[in-house]
């Protein structure tokens, strides 16, 4: 039996809808969180969750 793992909401905590398992990798992944209705992009490999934060938008003055 493989181990999976909830993914929790990296905003709020709340778990998500989405399983990982150990050999589940995943790049640029929006994970949407039903409670909070926010979309994270993540990244994962070897159960190791990292976010994804771009550069902010600049104006153009």
């Amino acid at each position: 039996m493989e181990k999976r793992q909830w993914i929790g909401c990296p905003l709020c905590g709340h778990k998500t809808r989405v399983q990982i398992r150990a050999d589940t990798m995943l790049v640029n992944f929006p994970l949407f969180c039903p409670k909070c209705r926010q979309e994270t992009l993540i990244t994962v490999k070897n159960q190791k969750i990292n976010i994804i934060t771009g550069p902010d938008a600049k104006t153009q003055c």
